[in-house]
């Protein structure tokens, strides 16, 4: 096998079994300190009053056509038509 640094090694021989498992137990160390980061980040942030996800009344422009929308769905047209027509996504 060739690892991308260049590097050659055999899976088939006990040296190479072990040294694929030593780059496998690295990545995995090093995925689970990046999710650790990335927890402490966010639970950082969420003290200082951070708020995550989508916050209410943040759609003003959807809300503001929602009658025409409910109004076109009433003639069978299609969420892909009703967007185009009002320029929403």
């Amino acid at each position: 096998m060739i690892a991308q640094t260049g590097l050659q090694f055999d899976l088939r021989s006990p040296q190479g079994k072990l040294f694929a498992s030593l780059m496998a137990a690295l990545a995995e160390c090093e995925r689970d300190l990046l999710r650790e980061r990335v927890r402490s980040g966010i639970s950082a942030a969420q003290e200082r009053g951070v708020k995550f996800g989508r916050q209410k009344g943040q759609r003003p422009k959807s809300d503001r056509y929602e009658a025409k929308v409910l109004e076109l769905r009433g003639q069978w047209k299609s969420y892909r038509d009703i967007a185009g027509e009002l320029r929403l996504s």
